[in-house]
C-alpha cells in the first residue's frame, strides 16, 4: 500500500477535526476525498503531506510512518494545498528553477513539466501577472516536478476555465497510471470521469469508502448519494 491512515485523530484544542479516520490506497488508485466543508478533508490531507501531525493514530506512506520519517515521506509526496502558495514577485521559469535547486534536480527538468502542465504560453511572464487558473498549474508544476511517488491534490482544478478543466483531469488520469492520487473536489463530474473510488468524510468521520459505482447506486446519481451520506451521517 502506498498510504495506510489507522485510527487517526485531530484536534485543534479541543475541537476535534478528524475522528477515528481509517483508509489505504494502493499504487496506481486514483482515489476522490469527498465532503462539505469543513469535514475535515485539508486537514487529513495536511497529515498525509507532513504539514501538520496527527493527534493520535497512525499514517504510513510508501511504507514510512509520518512521525518517524517526516523528512524522508516529503521526498516521495507531491502536495498541492487548497490555497496554493507561489511567489508572485518570480517569473513562471525563475520559480521552476528555484524548486530545481530545493529538489536538487537537474534544470533540464523544467521543459518537460512546463510542457505537461501547459504552461508554455506563460514560461517568461511574472506569476502575479497570470490568471487564477494559470497560477493553480504553477501548483501542479511544482507538485510534479520531482516526480513524487504519490500525490495530495486539495482542489486541483480550482479556478480553471472548462478547457483547462479536461486538460488536468486527463493530466490526473495519465498520472494515476504509475502513481498513487488522491485528491478533493467539490465537482461530481471530476470524480465520476476520474476515480473508481471515492472517500467520503463529513464531521471528521468517513461515511463512506465505496467504488463510484456502489455510491451511486445508493441514490441513482453521486451527487445525490453524496447529498443522503453527508445529511444523515
Amino acid at each position: 500500500m502506498s498510504i495506510i491512515v489507522k485510527d487517526v485523530n485531530k484536534f485543534y484544542g479541543s475541537q476535534q477535526a478528524l475522528k477515528n479516520i481509517s483508509f489505504s490506497i494502493k499504487k496506481g488508485e486514483i482515489v476522490g476525498f469527498l465532503g462539505p466543508n469543513g469535514a475535515g478533508k485539508s486537514t487529513m490531507m495536511k497529515i498525509l503531506a507532513c504539514y501538520i501531525e496527527e493527534t493520535k493514530g497512525k499514517v504510513i506512506i510508501c511504507d514510512l510512518c509520518t512521525k518517524k520519517a517526516s523528512k524522508q515521506i516529503k521526498k516521495l509526496i507531491g502536495y498541492l494545498p487548497e490555497n496554493n502558495p507561489v511567489y508572485s514577485n518570480m517569473y513562471v521559469k525563475e520559480y521552476l528553477l528555484f524548486l530545481c535547486r530545493i529538489h536538487n534536480l537537474n534544470k533540464s527538468k523544467i521543459s518537460s513539466i512546463i510542457d505537461k502542465v501547459g504552461l508554455n504560453k506563460e514560461q517568461k511572464k511574472k506569476i502575479g501577472e497570470l490568471s487564477k487558473g494559470y497560477k493553480q498549474r504553477i501548483g501542479l508544476a511544482q507538485a510534479l516536478i520531482h516526480n513524487p511517488e504519490v500525490l495530495i491534490l486539495d482542489e486541483p482544478t480550482t479556478g480553471l476555465d472548462p478547457n483547462q478543466v479536461i486538460e488536468i483531469r486527463n493530466l490526473i488520469k495519465d498520472i494515476g497510471k504509475e502513481k498513487t492520487v488522491l485528491f478533493s473536489t467539490h465537482i461530481m463530474q471530476e470524480v465520476e470521469n476520474i476515480c473508481d473510488r471515492a472517500i467520503i468524510i463529513n464531521n471528521g468521520k468517513i461515511v463512506a469508502d465505496e467504488s463510484i459505482k456502489n455510491i451511486i447506486n445508493i441514490e441513482g446519481s453521486l451527487e445525490k448519494s453524496f447529498q443522503k451520506l453527508t445529511t444523515s451521517s
